[in-house]
């Protein structure tokens, strides 16, 4: 009889580990596995969208540049006015 007893509490003992404390562990660990896992993509897409909108200023930068030189001229030297 005792035996039984010990058997069932061990068998409860067992049980209530496993499923109020193994449990929500493993489940809370595999949410902040989840959570960290979307911030990084999150962070990583404003990383390439701010690295997209950097490399089109820059070559809107260059266009504008490249447009505002003005023409070759040749050899022409500024004249100083000698008094």
């Amino acid at each position: 009889m005792i035996k039984l007893i010990a058997l069932i509490f061990l068998l409860w003992l067992f049980y209530k580990i496993v499923f109020d404390f193994i449990v929500p562990v493993y489940q809370s660990t595999k949410q902040v596995r989840r959570q960290m896992h979307d911030i990084q993509d999150r962070m990583r897409e404003q990383f390439q969208q701010q690295q997209h909108a950097q490399q089109a200023a820059e070559q809107q930068q260059q266009r504008a540049t490249t447009q505002q030189r003005p023409a070759d001229k040749g050899d022409y030297i500024d004249f100083e006015e000698v008094k």
